[in-house]
């Protein structure tokens, strides 16, 4: 055998993934809010591409021709013809709204879109909404933080070296509203003594919200009882040993409070009218609304599942004004630039397309697997995978996977996120099927819910009262599951109703 540099030539087959793949499949990732962001990006890099509206009035047949032309052109070839004569306006461009070509009525979404206008706002005679009209959450005020509440009363009760020791302390007070400085390293910091330090932190605990400035819960509620004028001994003992009051340790605390049991009760109805974290109603962090994907709706034949195209961008392409740039004059770069915008938005057309599609067909055999769960809510749901939807409607596991997240579904029964639907499964006590671990956590909240005070269930009581239900379950299962909800154990809720019971 020689030994040599030879030149050979093989054959192979390999995956290969395109640009144009590999924003689809990002696509179908995406939500209705983050494809709304990533087709304005498109559109400021894409001259060809536009948004538009279904404004016109509909053809005298009841046609929409905007869904039916570009369909037929696809399928004959005949978009580059018209684009080549010279006629590319006359080539509609593809309407991305699935919705329309599949419902004849106005559903949720597309009464939210058609009630909006091309700027948003609301029509002020109408009652609809106009371009011009002003958006009035634009003109409220960005809520004030703790900190900046605090400083607006140091300023207004504090000056000079207080002043700078207050805006210290009042910079290392956490979002609940506890101090975390140390007070000797402050001082030390500042050079000042420390009692001029907690002289200034005794002006802080003077300042709204009370408690605001505590280094520990019990001088939190102290301040807060001291406010209310119920800062006396007794509560002052309290408050010392709120250790054992989490413990449910009645019979000490009585003791050592030197009260007995109504004015106990007293004492702890009153803490829990007082707030253990006061600095949480100044948090600046507003809670976003989750906006729904898709809708579905009972209908006289069944079901009917919608993507929410008020929050769908309808992307178009412009072929008039391609055919007004090609046929200008042009160098080979310019032609080239121009051929790669008209086949990048051609495909971010059809990408959007087919991922409304793809949504739509994950969503109904979601629908379909787990139509018992619309019907008679979540005690009801089943067991479900990625694999056993992937494989109902030929696509594959990680498709699926992509299609359900960061999605969410409306229903009359509520706003889902799709990987809700997803869940293991509990054996069935008669050994035919499963129950999803979802409907077994409900049934576990259920009985604790209607639990009585004086008999309160153990995790073993919790096994039979499934099993009699037909949930085959262990006991450490029922434990792990009221654990994830955040259910106390038996001791626990024992002592929590004894105490409420008390404090009632």
């Amino acid at each position: 055998m020689a030994l040599g540099p030879r030149l050979d030539i093989r054959q192979s087959q390999s995956l290969v993934m395109t640009p144009q793949l590999q924003q689809a499949i990002k696509l179908l990732a995406l939500s209705n809010l983050e494809i709304e962001a990533f087709v304005a990006g498109e559109l400021e890099k894409n001259p060809l591409l536009e948004t538009g509206r279904d404004d016109g009035p509909p053809a005298p047949d009841g046609i929409d021709r905007a869904v039916e032309a570009p369909v037929l052109a696809a399928e004959s070839g005949a978009s580059d013809d018209l684009i080549a004569q010279g006629m590319g306006g006359a080539d509609s461009p593809l309407d991305v709204d699935h919705g329309a070509e599949t419902f004849i009525d106005d559903g949720p979404g597309e009464r939210m879109a058609s009630a909006m206008g091309a700027g948003g706002g609301m029509d002020p005679i109408g009652g609809g909404y106009a371009e011009d009209a002003p958006d009035f959450d634009s003109f409220a005020a960005p809520d004030a933080s703790l900190q900046e509440h605090l400083m607006d009363q140091a300023r207004a009760a504090l000056s000079g070296m207080d002043l700078l020791i207050a805006s210290q302390l009042i910079g290392q007070i956490d979002e609940a509203g506890y101090l975390e400085a140390n007070l000797l390293a402050t001082a030390h910091g500042l050079g000042v003594p420390l009692q001029d330090v907690e002289r200034v932190l005794g002006v802080i605990h003077g300042f709204d919200p009370t408690g605001v400035g505590a280094r520990s819960l019990s001088e939190c509620l102290a301040l807060q009882a001291k406010e209310a004028d119920r800062h006396d001994p007794c509560m002052a003992r309290l408050l010392a040993n709120l250790d054992l009051l989490a413990k449910g340790a009645l019979p000490q605390l009585r003791r050592i409070c030197g009260v007995d049991e109504e004015d106990m009760a007293d004492m702890i109805a009153e803490l829990r009218g007082y707030d253990p974290k006061p600095g949480l109603r100044f948090s600046g962090a507003s809670a976003a609304p989750v906006t729904p994907d898709l809708f579905i709706r009972p209908t006289n034949d069944g079901w009917a599942i919608e993507i929410n195209s008020a929050t769908l961008p309808r992307v178009l392409v412009n072929r008039s004004y391609y055919v007004e740039l090609a046929s200008g004059p042009q160098d080979k770069n310019s032609k080239a630039w121009l051929a790669d915008c008209l086949a990048s938005a051609n495909w971010l057309v059809k990408a959007l397309d087919q991922r409304q599609k793809t949504i739509i067909k994950v969503a109904s055999e979601i629908l379909r697997q787990q139509e018992e769960f619309f019907h008679k809510g979540v005690a009801h749901l089943k067991p479900l995978t990625l694999k056993t939807v992937a494989d109902a409607i030929g696509m594959h596991e990680s498709t699926v996977s992509r299609v359900t997240s960061n999605k969410y579904l409306s229903c009359p029964r509520g706003l889902y996120e799709l990987k809700y639907f997803f869940s293991s499964g509990v054996s069935a006590a008669s050994g035919d099927g499963a129950v999803s671990a979802e409907a077994v956590k409900s049934h576990i909240k259920a009985l604790i819910s209607a639990e009585d005070p004086q008999a309160i269930l153990s995790d073993d009581t919790l096994v039979d009262l499934l099993r009699a239900k037909g949930m085959d379950i262990a006991r450490r299962t029922v434990a792990k599951y009221r654990e994830a909800m955040g259910i106390g154990s038996s001791v626990q809720r024992r002592r929590q109703k004894a105490l409420k019971g008390k404090a009632a």
